[in-house]
């Protein structure tokens, strides 16, 4: 069940990390939660390719976004574990992220990440991220 929509996740996003250059959050939906990641030049690496330090701060957003529209505002959400492989070379253009919780437990939860470039079907990378949440009774909202 979605508790938070896209604007409201953009909002988490913009607050928390002031001044960054943060994802776009496009959908949010009881199955996934999408992310896009305008690209230029400072995402590159030689070879004219996207950066794998990108993919995987995309990753680890999208996996953050997708937790915190099915829990709330809960922002002491942490990264414990983040796994990914990089399947094939991406252009350097926007990237996407969907992002689909596996399992949503008290303390722990875990997301699938696909991420391929705007446009493609093909993947570029695919990450499993687990995140620590904090207990309810120590987590302050906001």
């Amino acid at each position: 069940m979605v508790v938070l929509n896209a604007a409201e996740l953009q909002a988490i996003l913009v607050e928390a990390f002031p001044g960054n250059d943060v994802p776009t959050v496009e959908t949010v939906s009881d199955e996934f939660v999408m992310l896009c990641q305008p690209v230029d030049l400072q995402h590159g690496r030689p070879g004219g390719t996207l950066s794998g330090p990108t993919m995987m701060m995309l990753a680890d957003t999208a996996a953050w976004m997708a937790i915190l529209s099915q829990i709330g505002p809960v922002l002491l959400a942490v990264t414990t574990s983040l796994h990914i492989d990089f399947l094939r070379k991406p252009a350097l253009r926007d990237v996407m992220a969907r992002a689909r919780i596996l399992k949503l437990g008290r303390k722990l939860a875990v997301v699938d990440v696909e991420i391929f470039s705007r446009g493609e079907t093909d993947l570029v990378a695919k990450a499993q991220v687990t995140y620590a949440l904090p207990s309810s009774e120590t987590s302050p909202q906001n």
